[in-house]
C-alpha cells in the first residue's frame, strides 16, 4: 500500500466500496468542526467508517513535511482519522513520516568549513561573542536561505509591531516556507544557537519577528489558541507531530518517550508558523512558552495548563 496519502486517496477513489467509504468519513469530518459533538448515531457510523477502510492504504497512509501538496495530504489523513480528533490529548497519532535520524541532526562542521572558506572573515566578525549573529551570516552564503529569510522578514516587520497592520497570517506562512525550505543546517543553527550573553539571547528571540508572528497586545486563553490550531489542518498535524515526539516520561533518563531529541526539535520548529507559534520567554534563559495565559479558563484549566506545561516545563523539549 502507498505510504503517501495523495496517491492513496487516488486509489481509493477509483474502489467502488472504498469511494463510498471516504466519501462518509469526508462527511463526518465536514460536520464535527460545526458540533459540540456527533450524535451517538452520527458518531457510530463515522466510525464504523473508518473501521470498514480495513487494510486500506488510506488508513496507514503519512505525508511528508516539505511535499508539495502538503495541505491537500493532511486534509485527507484527518479525513480519515477524525474520531481520532476529540481532544488535545488525542492527538497521539503523527500524519508525518516517521521522525528524523539523531545522526541526520548532527552538525556537520567540515561541511561549513567548506562554505565559508575563501570567503572573508570579516564576515563571522562576533564568532565567539554572538553565535547567532555567526549563524546568520552562515545563512546569508546560502542564496536560498538568504532570500527566504529575508522574506518573512520583509513581511513580518510591516507595522513596526502594530497589530492593526502586521499581518500575522502571511508573516506565519513566510515563516514555514523558510522553516520548510531551507535545509535544516542553516534553520536550526539560527533557532537554536547558543547564547552567551543577552544580546545574543534577544538575537535569538527575535528570530522569528515575535511582535508579529508570537504576541498580541494581550494575552490570548491558551483553550483558545488550541481552537484556533484544531481548525487549521496543518497547525493540527504540527500539534499532534509535537506531542508525539516531544511527549515527556518522568521516569525515562532523557526525558522523552521516543528518546529522540532531535525529532522532539524538529516538531517544535514545526509549530512557529501555526496559530500556537512558540517562542523563548526572554532574552537570558532557553525557556520557551506559548503565548497566551491560562486564567479565567474556568473548569477547563486543568486541561489549559496541560497545554501550557507542554511547552514551559517540558523535559524532552
Amino acid at each position: 500500500p502507498s505510504s503517501d496519502c495523495v496517491v492513496a486517496e487516488q486509489l481509493c477513489l477509483s474502489d467502488s466500496t472504498c469511494n463510498a467509504t471516504y466519501r462518509t468519513l469526508e462527511n463526518c469530518a465536514l460536520a464535527k468542526p460545526h458540533l459540540l459533538s456527533l450524535d451517538h448515531d452520527s458518531r457510530v457510523r463515522c466510525l464504523n467508517a473508518e473501521l470498514d477502510l480495513g487494510n486500506s492504504s488510506l488508513l496507514h497512509c503519512k505525508c511528508h513535511r516539505r511535499m508539495k501538496r502538503q495541505e491537500h495530504c493532511l486534509r485527507i489523513f484527518w479525513t480519515v482519522h477524525s474520531s481520532m480528533t476529540d481532544g488535545y490529548f488525542n492527538l497521539e497519532t503523527s500524519p508525518y513520516e516517521n521522525p528524523v535520524n539523531e545522526e541526520h541532526w548532527k552538525t556537520d562542521y567540515n561541511k561549513l568549513a567548506a562554505l565559508v572558506s575563501g570567503k572573508n572573515c570579516s564576515q563571522l566578525a562576533g564568532d565567539a561573542t554572538n553565535p547567532c549573529l555567526t549563524a546568520t551570516h552562515i545563512c546569508n552564503l546560502s542564496k536560498k536561505c538568504f532570500r527566504l529569510r529575508t522574506d518573512y522578514a520583509s513581511i513580518c516587520t510591516k507595522g513596526a509591531g502594530s497589530e492593526d497592520v502586521c499581518d500575522r497570517r502571511k508573516c506565519h506562512r513566510g515563516l514555514r516556507n523558510f522553516f520548510e525550505k531551507v535545509h535544516e543546517e542553516f534553520t536550526k543553527r539560527i533557532l537554536f544557537c547558543p547564547c552567551q550573553d543577552e544580546f545574543c539571547g534577544e538575537r535569538r528571540r527575535k528570530t522569528i519577528v515575535p511582535d508579529c508572528s508570537f504576541q498580541y497586545n494581550t494575552k490570548p486563553n491558551c483553550l483558545w489558541l488550541l481552537d484556533s490550531c484544531l481548525e487549521d489542518h496543518i497547525c493540527k498535524s504540527r500539534l499532534a507531530d509535537f506531542q508525539q515526539n516531544c511527549q515527556p516520561v518522568d521516569m525515562s533518563p532523557d526525558g522523552c518517550s521516543l528518546h529522540n531529541h532531535a525529532a522532539c526539535l524538529q516538531a517544535y520548529m514545526g509549530m512557529i508558523g501555526t496559530p500556537m507559534t512558540p517562542n523563548y520567554v526572554s532574552n537570558s534563559s532557553v525557556e520557551v512558552s506559548l503565548w497566551c495565559t491560562c486564567e479565567n479558563s474556568g473548569n477547563q484549566k486543568e486541561k489549559c495548563d496541560q497545554i501550557l506545561s507542554m511547552f514551559e516545563s517540558n523535559k524532552c523539549l
